[in-house]
């Protein structure tokens, strides 16, 4: 009966053992649902303070995104308005330039093409 007894004690060693590893694995299941939770809380802080310091300066480079808006367009407007101008002021000077370019025909036939002309027909 000795050995039935120390079957037995195996058995219920066998049963604790698998109790202990069964525990262990719950325990380890719940701190890393835990440490999930605790990150996840960690990173929303980080992304919050993130957000409050790009808000910040935002704010403090240029105002909200419709004021730089507003304002780069203002400027974009003036820029045109004024190259306009530039134009309808240079606009005659370019086709007198144009046109002077045009109508100074010189008769005169250059030496070198008379040259390359006698070569060719052979003169």
């Amino acid at each position: 009966m000795n050995s039935g007894t120390g079957i037995q004690e195996l058995m219920a060693a066998e049963t604790r053992a698998s109790q202990i590893v069964a525990e262990a694995r719950i325990a380890r299941g719940d701190r890393m649902k835990q440490a999930q939770v605790d990150a996840d809380e960690l990173i929303a802080a980080y992304r919050l303070e993130q957000q409050d310091a790009f808000d910040k300066k935002a704010n403090d480079d240029g105002g909200s995104g419709n004021n730089a808006s507003a304002k780069l367009q203002a400027e974009t407007n003036a820029e045109v308005q004024d190259m306009q101008g530039q134009f309808h002021q240079n606009a005659q000077k370019a086709v007198d330039v144009l046109l002077s370019k045009c109508c100074e025909v010189s008769l005169e036939v250059p030496s070198a093409r008379i040259r390359s002309t006698q070569k060719i027909y052979g003169k």
